[in-house]
């Protein structure tokens, strides 16, 4: 499957638009997770705790927002976009989503 920020995908042609997909999961931090982040806090740098979290929440959704696609026909999504929202203290939502369309090459 295509999965594009794009319009356009060059060399394809749209068949069939299908429609809005998405995808999305929400994470929790880890105790353990925090411990670590509060000390690089301290010294400086990058969280590479919070990065890993939200490279897996990131994948996650990417995943199901294809599962979706590939449920509803789709071989491509294009106009592909992410948003978070915080659920609770501590909890965040993150959200793929974009428009699947069937293509064929030109």
């Amino acid at each position: 499957m295509i999965i594009t920020s794009c319009e356009h995908i060059a060399s394809r042609k749209v068949i069939k638009t299908i429609g809005l997909v998405k995808g999305n999961t929400i994470r929790a931090r880890h105790i353990g997770r925090d411990i670590a982040a509060a000390l690089r806090g301290i010294i400086g740098g990058e969280i590479m705790e919070y990065t890993k979290l939200i490279a897996e929440a990131r994948e996650q959704a990417i995943d199901r927002m294809i599962a979706d696609a590939t449920a509803k026909g789709a071989n491509a999504i294009i106009m592909v976009r992410f948003g978070t929202s915080e659920i609770m203290k501590g909890a965040a939502e993150l959200l793929a989503y974009g428009t699947a369309i069937v293509i064929e090459e030109e």
